[in-house]
C-alpha cells in the first residue's frame, strides 16, 4: 500500500486522474438524458479503479483532495467536450471535501461549469448520517452554485429512508443491485418510501445497476422513469449523442432552514399556553408514537439547557437507539453522553435556549411539539411555554432540519 499512496501523490501532483462518463437514459424513449461522470487513476496501475484511488487516499490523509481533483477532472472534460446545459452532468463528491476551501488553481474550470455547464452533485444518505450538520452546509452550498442535488444508493439500508426528506434530492438514484438484496418485504418499504417523496415534491428515480430486461421491468415497477446501466452503455470517454430525449430533469424547489423551530410557529393561531408540567407528557407521547411507527424515523429533540437532558431522558433516548435511524439531542451545555444519541451545542444567548422541540420524521409520519419558554416564569417547574403541536410535514421537517444543523459529527 505505501507503494499506492506515493503514487498517489505523483497522480495528484502530475494530473494522473481521468474521468469516463456513463449515459442516463429514458425509460420509455430510450434516449439520452444525462451523463455520470466516473473516476480513473492512471490505466493498468493500482490506482486504476476508484476504490484504490480513494484507499489509497484515506491512508495518506488526502481524501479532500483527490476529491477536488476527481471533480475539477470530470468537469474540464465535459467543457473540452463541449457537453452544455442541455444534457446534464452527474459528478460525485465526499461532503467533507466541500468544508474545505477549493484549490485556486481549480477556480476557472468551475467558474466555467456554472456558466456552461448543467450540473448535479451527487450525495448519499449515509453521509447525512456520519455529519447532519456538515451535509446541511454541503447542499445549500452546492445549490448556491446553481448546481443540482441527486441522491445516491438509496436502498442500500431502509432505515436511511428516514433521511430522504432532509436531503430533498432532484434525482434519486435507485440502486437495483442493492434493492435485489433485500427480502420483498423491505423492498416494498424502499418503493412506497421514494415514491411517497417524489409525489410530494416531483423529484425523478433513476434506476441504476440495469443489465436485462428483467432489470428494467424491476426499474419499472419501482417507479424510475430514468435509467443507467450496462443495458444503454458501460462507462467510456464522452462521444457525440445520437438521440438525445427531450425528458427535463430539473431543480426541485429547496426549502430554507430556520435559525429555530420557532420561527416557523410564531404567528400561528393555533398556538397555546400551558405549564412545563403538562408539555412533558405530550412530549413523551411523540417520541413513543415516532417509535412505535413500522417506518424508520428521525428523532432530534432541543432541551434549552443540558440540565433539562436528565438522566432519565438520557436512558430513555439511549432505549430508542437502533430503532430509530438517527437520534439527536440539542442544548447548551450538554454533558451527559449518550451512546448512539448525536449531540448539539448551543451557545449562551441563542435563541433555542428559550425552545423547547421534539420532532419525528419518517417516510410517511410526521409530528412534532415545538415550545418557547415565556421570560420572567422563575424556576424550572413553574416555566409557562407558548406551544403547536403539528402534524403538517412540511412544517415538522423544516423545524427537524433546522436542529440538525446544530449537530456533531457522529
Amino acid at each position: 500500500m505505501a507503494a499506492s499512496v506515493e503514487s498517489l501523490h505523483d497522480v495528484l501532483r502530475f494530473g494522473g486522474l481521468r474521468s469516463v462518463y456513463q449515459p442516463i437514459v429514458d425509460l420509455d424513449g430510450g434516449g439520452v438524458v444525462g451523463f455520470e461522470a466516473l473516476i480513473r487513476g492512471p490505466a493498468g496501475s493500482g490506482l486504476e479503479r476508484p476504490d484504490q484511488l480513494f484507499a489509497a487516499a484515506k491512508q495518506a490523509e488526502l481524501v479532500n483532495e483527490l476529491d477536488w481533483e476527481c471533480r475539477a477532472t470530470a468537469l474540464q472534460g465535459a467543457l473540452d467536450f463541449r457537453l452544455g446545459t442541455s444534457i446534464p452532468l452527474f459528478i460525485n463528491v465526499e461532503p467533507a471535501a466541500l468544508s474545505t476551501p477549493r484549490p485556486s488553481r481549480m477556480d476557472a474550470v468551475f467558474e466555467a461549469a456554472q456558466e456552461r455547464l448543467n450540473v448535479f452533485v451527487e450525495f448519499t444518505e449515509r453521509s447525512l448520517l456520519a455529519d447532519p450538520a456538515l451535509v446541511l452546509t454541503s447542499l445549500a452550498r452546492v445549490r448556491s452554485l446553481g448546481f443540482g442535488v441527486a441522491l445516491d444508493d438509496v436502498g442500500a439500508d431502509p432505515a436511511s429512508l428516514a433521511l430522504l426528506p432532509f436531503m430533498e434530492p432532484d434525482v434519486i438514484k435507485l440502486d437495483l443491485h442493492l434493492v435485489q438484496q433485500h427480502a420483498d418485504r423491505e423492498i416494498a418499504a424502499i418503493v412506497t418510501a421514494v415514491r411517497a417523496d417524489v409525489e410530494r415534491r416531483g423529484a425523478l428515480i433513476l434506476a441504476e445497476g440495469i443489465e436485462t430486461d428483467v432489470h428494467l421491468d424491476r426499474a419499472r415497477v419501482c417507479g424510475a422513469t430514468l435509467g443507467q446501466g450496462w443495458m444503454f452503455g458501460r462507462p467510456a470517454p464522452l462521444q457525440r449523442v445520437e438521440r438525445v430525449a427531450a425528458t427535463h430533469i430539473g431543480h426541485t424547489c429547496a426549502t430554507s432552514t430556520p435559525l429555530t423551530p420557532w420561527e416557523l410557529v410564531a404567528d400561528w393561531p393555533t398556538r397555546r399556553t400551558t405549564s412545563k408540567e403538562l408539555l412533558i407528557p405530550m412530549s413523551h407521547h411523540l417520541e413513543q408514537y415516532g417509535l412505535g411507527q413500522t417506518e424508520p424515523t428521525v428523532l432530534i429533540s432541543a432541551f434549552q439547557h443540558g440540565r433539562h437532558f436528565t438522566r432519565a431522558t438520557a436512558a430513555r433516548y439511549g432505549r430508542m437507539v437502533g430503532s430509530c435511524t438517527l437520534i439527536g439531542a440539542v442544548a447548551r451545555d450538554l454533558d451527559i453522553s449518550v451512546p448512539g444519541v448525536i449531540q448539539g451545542g448551543i451557545a449562551a444567548g441563542h435563541p433555542l435556549e428559550r425552545e423547547w422541540t421534539v420532532t419525528v420524521v419518517g417516510p410517511h409520519y410526521a409530528g412534532a411539539l415545538i415550545a418557547r419558554e415565556r421570560p420572567g416564569q422563575g424556576l424550572d417547574s413553574d416555566q409557562i411555554f407558548d406551544y403547536v403541536i403539528t402534524h403538517d410535514r412540511a412544517v415538522v421537517t423544516a423545524a427537524a432540519r433546522s436542529l440538525m444543523q446544530y449537530l456533531q459529527p457522529s
